[in-house]
């Protein structure tokens, strides 16, 4: 298993006013859990096998401290933990500048045949 870790710059667009998760113009959670889940879909890429992606099946996030727009970020997702199909993940998100944590978590991601899943799934 592979760690990874993502970097992004918070924008208008990543803001909790835009997402709709409150009023303040900082990076909303939301977008920070998405964030997140990025960086274990980098992480566990590599695993994959032709017609296998992942799926997000638990999340766990605490957002720590507001980071207002233009702030950059590297989330970095760490595996801790792996049991066949199932694969968890240690997340934790960083100010690049400053190098104050923003968030910290666990992602759990299982492996699916993509097309087994979405026939599952009725699309």
């Amino acid at each position: 298993m592979t760690e990874a870790t993502l970097s992004f710059t918070v924008a208008a667009e990543d803001t909790a006013a835009a997402l709709g998760s409150g009023s303040l113009l900082v990076l909303g959670t939301p977008r920070l859990l998405a964030w997140c889940e990025a960086a274990t879909c980098a992480a566990i890429a590599p695993e994959l096998a032709e017609g296998e992606t992942s799926v997000g099946t638990r999340v766990e996030l605490e957002h720590t401290r507001a980071s207002a727009v233009g702030v950059r970020l590297e989330v970095t997702a760490t595996p801790v933990y792996r049991d066949g199909r199932l694969h968890r993940f240690s997340v934790l998100a960083r100010e690049t500048d400053r190098g104050r944590v923003v968030g910290t978590g666990e992602v759990t991601r299982v492996v699916v045949d993509a097309e087994r899943f979405l026939a599952r799934a009725g699309g």
